[in-house]
């Protein structure tokens, strides 16, 4: 039986992010992702016209003749959404949980893919897939999406991006627009990462907390590892502790980022103490451009 608090966390979810797609995202989806997968269908000669990047120069060159590349779009996507369920994820200081801030985005990104007749599709993970929910469209597979998304339970407690990466290239051999919602703990996922990359459109979206950037000041304070259940004692009226602290946080965020620039793939970052909308607009603002050139 879903608790009634449930059903009026994913109606909220549902009205809050339905209107945001029909007032902000109706055309950013369109012009980022869709149209974007292109299937190489044949060479056929340069006409008047024509775009020159099209132009096939191994062929040409073997021709001695334009020719260029002709492509079919894919008009229907398969959206996946790779949910991190680990312990660390249901962890947040300021407005909400990290773990329903990853629903809620789920939802918003989720709508943006079904109002363009796109197909969408969830792996909860946390060190084993612990729940796949098969592509599909339409407002209540969507809301199923969400309402699992925040009230199914994960028996383990771990992380295994790598794990999770592996499943979802075994279950599609075709290309695929993936987010990765997670906090990104532990950063053993660059291998995997990098060659799954080559298939897949994968856009990582890192869940943030203030306080695991930068400690306040209170005394002391146990911390403990949500995945491991590890405790420790940290004196944060101590200038040096905190300035520690905080600087191996920025350190782990820049090597995070340094990572995906490397592959590479598409990064955002999203906290739970601010409104996620800018970030999102500004990555979609950034991948129009760049695909615009």
């Amino acid at each position: 039986m879903i608790p009634l608090e449930l059903l009026r966390k994913v109606r909220k979810i549902h009205i809050t992010t339905s209107r945001m797609v029909t007032d902000v995202f109706a055309g950013h989806y369109q012009s980022v992702f869709k149209g974007k997968g292109m299937e190489f269908d044949e060479v056929r000669e340069y006409l008047p016209g024509d775009d020159i990047r099209t132009i096939d120069w191994n062929v040409t060159a073997r021709m001695g003749y334009p020719y260029v590349k002709k492509f079919a779009e894919e008009r229907e996507l398969t959206v996946i959404f790779l949910l991190d369920l680990s312990y660390s994820c249901h962890f947040g200081t300021v407005n909400q949980l990290k773990s329903q801030l990853a629903a809620e985005l789920c939802a918003l990104l989720s709508f943006s893919a079904i109002k363009n007749h796109d197909r969408v599709g969830l792996v909860a993970f946390t060190d084993r897939v612990e729940k796949f929910i098969p592509p599909g469209k339409g407002v209540q597979h969507v809301l199923r999406m969400v309402r699992d998304a925040l009230f199914f339970r994960p028996e383990s407690k771990g992380t295994d991006i790598p794990l999770a990466l592996e499943y979802l290239n075994r279950l599609f051999p075709r290309k695929t627009l993936t987010f990765i919602l997670s906090d990104f703990y532990p950063a053993n996922f660059q291998k995997p990462l990098s060659i799954i990359s080559k298939r897949h459109d994968i856009v990582a979206i890192s869940l943030v907390d203030p306080l695991e950037l930068n400690l306040p000041r209170v005394g002391l304070m146990q911390l403990e590892d949500a995945e491991t259940g590890q405790t420790f004692l940290v004196d944060t009226s101590h200038e040096r502790s905190r300035e520690s602290y905080n600087r191996m946080a920025r350190e782990i965020g820049e090597e995070r980022k340094k990572l995906f620039r490397s592959i590479p793939i598409d990064h955002i970052d999203i906290r739970t103490d601010a409104p996620y909308l800018p970030a999102l607009i500004n990555f979609f603002r950034m991948r129009e451009r760049r695909f615009s050139h």
